[in-house]
């Protein structure tokens, strides 16, 4: 299984970045993993919250295949601790799924046209966070997932 997370707009921090790259290197021991960005779309000044979203649903929709398993990261979502989680992804491994994609919205959220392509929605947390935070977060949660699943000692219980 390959895991892809799509996210909109480029990472400005460059600590953030060099910790999303060390996660990104460590989730590599474990699983195929690509981190794909799409630019942020142009002139959105121009554009209402829905028309960005439309916009971004379609770019985000482009990345995808017919067979992923697509999964948006949304505040509405479903919770679970890091555990359940590792369950999730094995769950997913033991369907025999070729990719399963996460993705990262825009500030506004999805699209229509992305949510009902999902095949699950998952939050992260009820707080708030920035999309370049929630990067770093999702790249954490699944080297740690990946970790529980082979009862190394990173995560403690």
């Amino acid at each position: 299984m390959t895991i892809k997370l799509i996210a909109i707009g480029k990472t400005d921090s460059k600590q953030l970045q060099s910790l999303i790259d060390d996660y990104c290197k460590r989730l590599g021991f474990y699983i195929k993993f690509n981190l794909e960005i799409i630019p942020d779309i142009k002139n959105v000044k121009n554009l209402s919250e829905a028309q960005q979203k439309q916009k971004e649903g379609e770019l985000i929709l482009a990345k995808i295949s017919s067979t992923d398993a697509l999964i948006v990261l949304d505040e509405n979502g479903k919770q679970m601790d890091s555990v359940g989680f590792s369950n999730y992804l094995q769950k997913h491994m033991n369907s025999g799924i070729k990719q399963v994609v996460f993705v990262i919205g825009g500030p506004y959220g999805f699209s229509e046209d992305v949510y009902s392509l999902a095949k699950g929605k998952i939050a992260l947390s009820k707080m708030t966070f920035s999309h370049q935070m929630v990067r770093l977060f999702i790249i954490e949660q699944l080297y740690r997932g990946f970790t529980i699943l082979r009862n190394e000692p990173y995560h403690h219980r």
